[in-house]
């Protein structure tokens, strides 16, 4: 997320809480979103730009669920008095500002549990730091048992395919120190918790952006951490060499819309933490799942016609949505998605 995003994530929730009567008027609100968010969609280069620059900024969501925005994507921290759970920890290099921002914002109670939503550099970069800042909540034989060294770190928590994808990443990458690694995992579809009185489901995505995603759904707080399965800042990346397609990813989307509540007209409610970009509502996410269903229909259509992915990619099946999503440099370009779509539909992975 670049600074023009950080700042048009401000403009957009001023706007919204100065003019007045917007709940009652849905009309209202969706221009007031479409005007705001050209100021947040302008200089947007890609999903996942790793620019380490740039301040954080804290965005409350609702109740003690707050959203942390930097250039590499959001963080989600909630606050209680059992302590603090955050969901993702961006890059290594904004790790130690990003402790900064949870002291801040939590005034200094200590880090339980991370959360991690997938493998990814700029969501599990900061492990290490973020954990070593906190401590686990744990006594007794078992607090004994840890150790000085377990007991002052907290618990780390994500997806077997996580771990597995930071003990052996792909490509031959050197794999994630051992303090950056997972210490709970699990293998179902959901992983429940309860955390400062609150119930936390972690709800699996197989084969969205790639084969670990999970949301994280605070239900009383009525907000869902999203990761990069939703972004508003470009195409869903699509990681094919991780199990990821782009029915995974479609599927992720139509279970995210199940899950969200909108309070009127599709708007409001449940609240939507995105991986990168502003924070979402329903609409948000109905808006970009027909986005991808759309390309994945057309792109379809192609193949069915003997068409390969070069003849696929000159006909723009995208076009639309480039001015929004688009990306001609960077980690992920409209061709990758492209190419992505293309090559999950004429190649589907052998579990679908």
């Amino acid at each position: 997320m670049t600074v023009h995003a950080q700042a048009g994530t401000a403009l957009y929730r001023k706007t919204v809480a100065y003019i007045g009567g917007w709940q009652q008027n849905p009309c209202m609100r969706h221009l007031l979103t479409i005007v705001t968010l050209a100021a947040l969609w302008t200089g947007v280069g890609g999903v996942h730009a790793q620019d380490a620059a740039g301040p954080i900024e804290v965005v409350p969501v609702r109740d003690n669920v707050f959203m942390l925005v930097a250039n590499a994507g959001n963080v989600t921290v909630q606050v209680g008095p059992q302590g603090v759970l955050v969901v993702d920890t961006m890059t290594a290099a904004l790790a130690p500002s990003l402790v900064d921002a949870i002291t801040r914002v939590s005034g200094g109670a200590p880090i339980r549990y991370v959360i991690n939503t997938n493998a990814d550099a700029d969501h599990a970069g900061g492990n290490e730091v973020v954990a070593a800042s906190g401590s686990q909540l744990v006594g007794g034989n078992f607090r004994g048992q840890l150790g000085a060294v377990g007991a002052q770190s907290a618990f780390i928590v994500a997806h077997e395919n996580v771990l597995n994808a930071l003990v052996t990443p792909p490509g031959g990458s050197a794999p994630a120190p051992f303090a950056a690694l997972p210490t709970d995992t699990f293998f179902q579809l959901r992983k429940d918790m309860y955390f400062n009185g609150e119930a936390v489901q972690l709800l699996h995505q197989p084969g969205a952006h790639t084969d670990g995603d999970i949301f994280v759904f605070f239900r009383s707080s009525d907000v869902i951490a999203a990761g990069d399965v939703f972004v508003t800042t470009g195409y869903p990346v699509i990681d094919l060499a991780r199990g990821a397609s782009v029915a995974g990813e479609i599927e992720a989307l139509n279970t995210l819309i199940d899950v969200v509540v909108s309070e009127m007209y599709t708007e409001g409610g449940t609240w939507v933490v995105p991986g990168h970009g502003r924070l979402a509502d329903e609409m948000d996410v109905v808006e970009y799942r027909d986005m991808v269903t759309i390309v994945r229909d057309r792109v379809q259509v192609m193949i069915d016609d003997g068409m390969d992915l070069n003849a696929v990619q000159a006909t723009r099946p995208t076009y639309e949505w480039d001015p929004r999503y688009g990306a001609d440099t960077g980690p992920w370009t409209t061709a990758d998605f492209v190419e992505a779509v293309y090559r999950s539909l004429a190649e589907p992975p052998a579990f679908q």
